[in-house]
């Protein structure tokens, strides 16, 4: 048997790739939408891409399954709750059908609660094996945590219907496997799909059902109350996600070129409102940067967090350095955000020519914050962090708690006149959340060194606060 994990760290997703190796046939789990990592593994090894399997509708990236399907012919395959969700053709999956590759086989398990229609595949080395090798649990059970089932109220299926319905799966169908069966998720730590997992790639039954503070023993509605509160704000790309998994799509081609555009081309489309990224490192970005430029280092989670101050269906301009412009324009794809028009050329000597479009931002070390809080102008602090992170350490006295997700919705809520200061936890998410500030008309805007950590580093102190609704 070929059991082969596929790490995604930008978006803290786990893929996989099963295959029989006496019969050559594979299945892809959950694939990201870039599809040549399973393309060329399963050239290597010999083996044909015969069927994917989602675990559910993913919302919190765009998968693979219509790039693998156009690619190999593979079959695509839901749990059967999906049935008449999706534009495309599916051979859906009900509860308990297994799918032979030869010895090795898959079980269709049925675990609603992430989602109505999600399901884990337990894998077995032998069709006639009392019990599995190892189980892919999706969104249902990650390592450490549980799936959140807050993600549809938009959709009209309430957190409460999908919790308990989770409460039941993790009870009837993973934890009644035996202790030594592997679990293999579908996200690890980072992701917003839940609030505390862990950086393990994988675990077992055994090792979860003592560990995980989800499967402990609890009533049902105390069961929902645990995984519903602290949750991460809400990306506002999920709920296009959501509904674009179920499309019949363009597919993705990542050997296509960015174009390449001059200054004028690039001014030209942010007038009409495209959004200018800018992927470099915040001090660098700090030092000068095309006005209404917003900074999203490409070195961390930059299309989750694209995603969280770009809205949806805006063109993307890309100002930062070309030479990750390829990989930027591939992340971004990856939560469908396709509508990258191209890519500044030679920025440094485009800002050096036009020195009246370029600015600086402006960044405060604890020390001087510290100061600035006893002038009589004291700033507005905005702490950007997730309401879990601002519950474990507090925040600065005063400080209001706008979840970066939640940021741009809420900016009414703040004066644009006033000095503003944002918060993170370390400076990158600060130095986006101060960048779209300034590019929505804030005029004294500064973001942090070294964030939340530098403060209590410092020991600056810190206050327990209510935190934001994760809405």
């Amino acid at each position: 048997m070929i059991l082969r994990q596929y790490p995604l760290a930008c978006l803290s997703l786990y893929s996989y790739l099963i295959a029989d190796e006496t019969t050559g046939r594979a299945v892809v789990i959950d694939p990201q939408r870039d599809i040549s990592v399973y393309l060329e593994d399963a050239a290597a090894l010999g083996v044909r891409i015969e069927r994917v399997v989602e675990t559910h509708f993913h919302a919190d990236f765009l998968s693979g399954h219509l790039e693998l399907a156009e690619a190999t012919g593979a079959v695509i395959s839901y749990g059967d709750a999906g049935k008449g969700q999706a534009e495309y053709e599916v051979d859906w999956l009900a509860d308990g059908q297994r799918l032979s590759l030869g010895e090795v086989t898959l079980e269709c398990l049925a675990t609603p609660g992430h989602t109505p229609e999600s399901i884990c595949v337990a894998v077995y080395e032998h069709p006639s094996d009392a019990a599995p090798a190892a189980v892919l649990t999706g969104d249902t059970l990650f390592i450490g945590d549980v799936g959140r089932p807050d993600l549809l109220g938009g959709f009209g299926i309430s957190a409460e219907e999908l919790g308990r319905s989770l409460y039941r799966s993790l009870r009837e169908k993973l934890l009644t496997l035996p202790d030594a069966v592997q679990v293999y998720p579908a996200h690890g730590a980072g992701s917003a799909c839940g609030k505390q997992l862990s950086t393990a790639a994988v675990s077992t039954i055994g090792e979860q059902r003592a560990g995980n503070y989800a499967l402990q023993d609890m009533t049902e509605e105390r069961f929902v109350d645990i995984v519903t509160a602290g949750q991460p704000a809400v990306p506002g790309y999920f709920p296009f996600d959501a509904v674009t998994n179920r499309k019949l799509r363009a597919v993705f081609d990542e050997t296509d070129a960015v174009a390449v555009l001059t200054l004028d081309d690039v001014l030209a489309r942010a007038a009409a409102g495209a959004a200018l990224v800018d992927g470099r490192e915040p001090a660098h970005f700090a030092a000068g940067h095309l006005r209404g430029a917003i900074n999203v280092a490409i070195d961390g989670r930059f299309a989750e967090q694209v995603g969280q101050v770009v809205p949806v269906g805006t063109p993307i301009v890309l100002v930062g350095d070309p030479a990750t412009a390829a990989e930027a324009r591939t992340r971004l794809a990856r939560i469908g955000f396709d509508d990258v028009v191209g890519q500044l050329a030679e920025p440094l000597a485009a800002m050096a020519a036009r020195p009246d479009v370029v600015e600086r931002s402006s960044r405060l070390n604890v020390h001087e914050l510290a100061t600035a809080r006893h002038l009589d102008a004291k700033p507005v602090i905005v702490d950007v962090r997730n309401p879990g992170e601002v519950e474990m350490t507090g925040t600065i006295h005063g400080a209001l708690t706008i979840p970066l997700a939640q940021l741009d919705a809420r900016r009414t809520e703040l004066d644009p006149a006033a000095p503003t200061v944002v918060v993170c936890a370390g400076g990158g998410r600060s130095s986006s959340a101060a960048s779209l500030l300034s590019a929505r008309g804030f005029t004294d805007v500064s973001d942090l060194l070294g964030g939340m950590n530098a403060w209590i580093d410092a020991g600056l102190p810190a206050t327990q606060v209510a935190p934001a609704t994760t809405g």
